[in-house]
């Protein structure tokens, strides 16, 4: 079981890299104006969204194989285990609204300025933060 939790938080830091820049690539191509800068941005936003989706996808089939096989303790009292999965459903909520921003841009829809971008950026930092300290410290 060590191997599944090892290989689940290696796909996790690989999802959480991906959601720390590609806001950060929504900051800078909402601030290009340059029709040449907004092709690279969009290649880069695709691309990184499809590696940032492989950290996703690892993460939650490994994050499931443990959830059950350790479903037997979840039933005994694991108040954190319940909150670390409602910040978790957060995340994914997040990832999916990054495709839907994605979408926007792809198509030249976007209607929100870098400032909205920069503040967005900032979010799963305090998820992260949040998951970190329920799994570690186990606070109830």
């Amino acid at each position: 079981m060590l191997w599944v939790k090892a290989f689940h938080l290696f796909f996790v830091v690989s999802w959480f890299a991906g959601l720390f820049y590609l806001p950060r690539l929504f900051v800078y191509h909402a601030m290009t104006d340059d029709v040449v800068s907004i092709e690279r941005f969009k290649i880069m936003e695709r691309k990184l969204f499809a590696i940032t989706t492989m950290g996703f996808v690892g993460s939650l089939l490994l994050g499931l194989w443990l959830l059950f096989a350790y479903a037997w303790q979840a039933s005994q009292g694991s108040y954190w285990l319940h909150a670390k999965l409602t910040l978790v459903l957060v995340l994914i909520g997040y990832y999916l609204w990054c495709y839907r921003i994605m979408k926007q841009f792809r198509q030249d829809q976007n209607h929100r300025s870098h400032v909205f971008y920069r503040w967005f950026n900032e979010f799963p930092v305090f998820l992260l933060a949040g998951i970190l300290i329920l799994v570690i410290v186990r606070p109830f």
